[in-house]
């Protein structure tokens, strides 16, 4: 059952009821006697005074608050990967869903902005201005006490950014992990949500992850990896054991001793044929 909203939060879904019904839109309340407009373009047939809905909170153009029924990509406090949309000489503008995009200050930002980009960002709210704002400044963001997890616990993770060492995460939204490239046998994307298992929790505070389960039975050998690469290039891959190492790095995510070493353990097993144009998957 839902419960009203004590008091309207902006950048958060809130429950509110409809108190009136206008021609501008409905003017929703909170239980402290606080109203909003939901414009009539989210209004339905359905929806009559007394009934309780589901909005979202922001500022509009004119930094009046106003509600919508639609869902932002992300909300207060939460991170997504966001295209910048328009540029302006204090800042950028992000593509989050609502009709009014998201501003991404120039103090804000990591490097100059380019329309078209995806900047990986925090919504957040402004002290100054009483605005949701979007920062790429995450650091001071998470959290370094890790509370209620523990090793091989399974945790909601949000890809970050690729790194030399692998792809850093933000794990259940708070805290900050690492997915070294050579656990990694799928293809994994910047913005992308998935699961993944807690391998270490260090003292810094920083959380090492694993894509499978201890104990799965897809083996995390670098041998391993080159075959699932292999399966998902169609059996053809234009690298062997003469290879640049930086190269192999890149791909493989492994030095290339450890390449050799798993082309050779391949090659013995007849997995695989390995030719002077690349490895080839045999049947």
């Amino acid at each position: 059952m839902k419960t009203q909203n004590y008091f309207l939060e902006l950048g958060l879904v809130n429950t509110l009821k409809i108190d009136r019904l206008t021609t501008p839109g409905a003017y929703l309340m909170a239980q402290d006697g606080k109203d909003v407009l939901l414009p009539g373009q989210y209004l339905t047939q359905e929806m009559k005074e007394g009934d309780l809905v589901d909005v979202f909170l922001y500022t509009d153009s004119e930094d009046r608050l106003v509600a919508t029924t639609d869902t932002p990509k992300a909300k207060l406090d939460e991170f997504a990967l966001l295209e910048i949309v328009d540029i302006a000489p204090f800042g950028a503008f992000l593509d989050w869903g609502l009709p009014k995009d998201l501003l991404l200050p120039k103090k804000l930002q990591k490097t100059t902005a380019v329309i078209g980009e995806n900047r990986f960002v925090r919504v957040v709210y402004d002290e100054r201005t009483h605005r949701l704002i979007a920062t790429e400044k995450l650091g001071d963001f998470f959290e370094k006490r890790v509370k209620n997890l523990s090793p091989h616990q399974e945790v909601d993770i949000l890809i970050l950014t690729k790194t030399p060492l692998g792809y850093k995460c933000i794990v259940q939204n708070k805290y900050e992990g690492l997915i070294y490239h050579n656990e990694i046998f799928e293809n994994i994307t910047i913005g992308q949500s998935k699961k993944a298992y807690i391998k270490t929790i260090r003292k810094d505070g920083n959380i090492d992850l694993s894509l499978r389960k201890a104990g799965s039975k897809k083996s995390g050998s670098s041998s391993q990896k080159v075959l699932e690469l292999l399966k998902e290039n169609k059996g053809i891959m234009p690298y062997n054991s003469k290879s640049d190492p930086e190269l192999i790095k890149e791909v493989f995510g492994m030095s290339k001793k450890e390449f050799k070493a798993s082309l050779t353990k391949l090659k013995d097993e007849q997995k695989i044929e390995i030719k002077d144009t690349g490895i080839y998957l045999k049947d």
